[in-house]
Parts: C-alpha cells; sequence; structure tokens
C-alpha cells in the first residue's frame, strides 16, 4: 500500500515539528511545503528543519501548492484577527481535492453559524474531502481528556480545565505579540475586549459546544471572564521586549453552562514569566471535575532531553495529534470530521 502523501502548510514553531515528524518517521510521504517567508522560498524542506534534503522545495506561491497531488494537507499556520481571516485558502485547499488536518480550528464550524461553515462543507464535498480541527488545546485537553474522565463519575456537576504555557523561550514575535497580545499598552487597547478576544472567544466556543454535545446536551451560555497581567519592569524573551507597564500575561478564561445544568470552566494562562503569578514552575494542565465523586488530574508534558527547550513537548504533542488522526481523516466521510477517541497509528513509532 502506497503512503499517504502530506502538504505541510506553514512552518512556524508546530509546522517545523510536523515537518520534521514526517520526515523522520517515514510513515507518510512528504509531497509539499507551504511557507510564508520568502527566505524559505525555494529552500529544501530539510533545511528548514535541520535534516539532510529531502528533494521537496518549499514554495510560497498557493498555486503552487494546489496543483500537488496529495492526500492531505497539515495547516498550522499562524492564526489570525478575524478568526474566519484562514478560511479562503482553506476553501481552495479542500477544492482541490486535498483533506485538510488544521491545528487552527475547524473543531465544530457549526456552532459559527451557516454563513461561516456552509462554504467550508460545500468546499469539502466539492473536493471529496473532509475538513478537521486537529490539536492539543482545542482538540485534546478537554474533548477527550475531560471528557474520559466523566467516565468516572456517577453524578457530574463541574467540568475545569487549566493551562499554563510559558512564552518567554517562544522565537515568533508575530505569534507572542500579535497573536498572543503580549506588549500590549492597556491605555491605548483593551485585550480582553479587542479582535484578539474574539478571536479565542470564537475559536474556544467551539470546544464548549463539542463536551456539551458528547455529554448529550447543548450550550445555554458562555460568558468570558479573561484576565490580564501587567509587567512590573522590561520583560526581555527571546521574541523581544515586553515593556514595564504592558501585557505580560494573559488568562483567556470562558465559565459556561449546559442545558442540563452542568457548568464548565475552561482557563488558559499564557505567560512571560512564572513569577508574575507567585510560582515558580508547574505542570501544562490541571483537569478537575467536582460531583461524585470529584476528580483531579495534573498533566504536564516531559522532554526525555533534560536540556531541550521547554515548549518542544507541546510541539511534539501537537504535531502527534496531526500524525495519529491522518489516517482517520483520510477515511471519513466527506465533510466535517467528528472527532473521536484516536489511538495511536501503531506501536514503535514516536
Amino acid at each position: 500500500m502506497s503512503r499517504l502523501r502530506v502538504i505541510q502548510w506553514g512552518t512556524g514553531s508546530v509546522g517545523r515539528t510536523a515537518l520534521r515528524q514526517i520526515i523522520d518517521n517515514g510513515l507518510y510521504e512528504l509531497a509539499g511545503v507551504y511557507v510564508t517567508s520568502e527566505k524559505k522560498h525555494g529552500v529544501d524542506a530539510g533545511a528548514i528543519v535541520k535534516r539532510p534534503d529531502t528533494g521537496v522545495i518549499a514554495t510560497s506561491d498557493v498555486d503552487e501548492i494546489l496543483a500537488i497531488d496529495a492526500d492531505a494537507v497539515f495547516h498550522t499556520s499562524l492564526i489570525s484577527v478575524p478568526y474566519a481571516a484562514q478560511n479562503e485558502n482553506v476553501i481552495r485547499l479542500l477544492e482541490s481535492g486535498k483533506n485538510v488536518l488544521s491545528t487552527n480550528g475547524y473543531y465544530r464550524p457549526e456552532c459559527q453559524g451557516e454563513a461561516y461553515a456552509g462554504p467550508l462543507r460545500e468546499a469539502a464535498l466539492r473536493g471529496n474531502v473532509t475538513l478537521a480541527g486537529i490539536g492539543m488545546n482545542p482538540g485534546f485537553i478537554a474533548e477527550r481528556l475531560l471528557l474520559t474522565l466523566t467516565g468516572l463519575v456517577a453524578q457530574l456537576d463541574e467540568l475545569r480545565s487549566y493551562e499554563v504555557f510559558d512564552v518567554a523561550l517562544a522565537p515568533s514575535p508575530g505569534l507572542v505579540f500579535k497573536a498572543m497580545g503580549f506588549g500590549t499598552d492597556p491605555r491605548e487597547k483593551d485585550l480582553t475586549n479587542s479582535p484578539v478576544a474574539g478571536l479565542y472567544n470564537a475559536l474556544y466556543s467551539e470546544v464548549f459546544d463539542y463536551v456539551a454535545d458528547r455529554l448529550g446536551t447543548s450550550v445555554s451560555i458562555v460568558e468570558p471572564e479573561h484576565e490580564l497581567t501587567l509587567a512590573p519592569a522590561d520583560i526581555e524573551i527571546r521574541a523581544g521586549t515586553i515593556p514595564r507597564g504592558t501585557v505580560a500575561a494573559t488568562t483567556w478564561k470562558w465559565r459556561g453552562r449546559f442545558e442540563n445544568g452542568v457548568t464548565m470552566l475552561h482557563s488558559i494562562l499564557w505567560t512571560s514569566s512564572h513569577e508574575l503569578h507567585g510560582e515558580s514552575d508547574g505542570g501544562h494542565w490541571r483537569l478537575e471535575i467536582d460531583g461524585r465523586p470529584n476528580v483531579r488530574v495534573n498533566l504536564d508534558l516531559v522532554d526525555p532531553n533534560p536540556d531541550a527547550p521547554p515548549g518542544r513537548p507541546a510541539m511534539d504533542g501537537t504535531a502527534a495529534t496531526l500524525h495519529h488522526a491522518l489516517p482517520h481523516v483520510v477515511a471519513a466521510p466527506p465533510g466535517f470530521f467528528e472527532l473521536p477517541a484516536i489511538l495511536p497509528l501503531s506501536a514503535g513509532h514516536g
């Protein structure tokens, strides 16, 4: 059986990791690489991720990517405002007959309304392919782990998930200062009531919709409770300088209620320093369920190399969700992918 042919779309932190896994694992065949940087245009894919040449040359020309014969695209471009800004290219990819697995949404397109979901669904049907939202958060933490833990609870009252991610060593200024909003001056813009907040409100509304549906109910209301932490002094991080008095940490937090009375809290703390929060270290996620019995789980991802960058385990994990999901997405009926509890491909493949 021939290997599935995959295009890597975007070579940021997650994209490079996914590309590296394609090259290293050999489970799939690399068919193409889309880049936005002119410096990477015309460069062999291997050189982008410090691997031997692959013979696959990266391009910044979307038409070149559309013309490639491939089974699927790992879509990991930098998410941007507004939430629907990426849809034009995704629609073109779907219409060209390529399944799309994206870390930037598409977990529950229907909950954004038909004006948003309709063109995406129609493009997938025209291309006879599937659009799938795949990732860590959204995509795994609440949708697969937290829901699984409810199987231990006879009486369910509340679900809570907390993420903590340190951006101090994140290399991309575009990610840290634009997509995440770090360095924003609160005297000039309220980040909690901005287009960036609107982007995350839309993205994470899909988490609540998915969880409610899997619990056999629906969302009654979801309200944001976002919080900002300002820099007490200039903070130097890898992506640049966060000036004193500007945003140095964001807590994107939503509280929802389902029609069956169950409540849910989803909180994501992105910080430039754990010291801003009175703690020096911590795991990636904390999952809590109140009911009978209560459930408490702390989850951390740890690189086998103690000298590895602290963000690498999360990048590896996110890219792994794409790789493990790919054959399931390709085999799914055309349209929107219904995320199941996906098992790893096979033993022995990292």
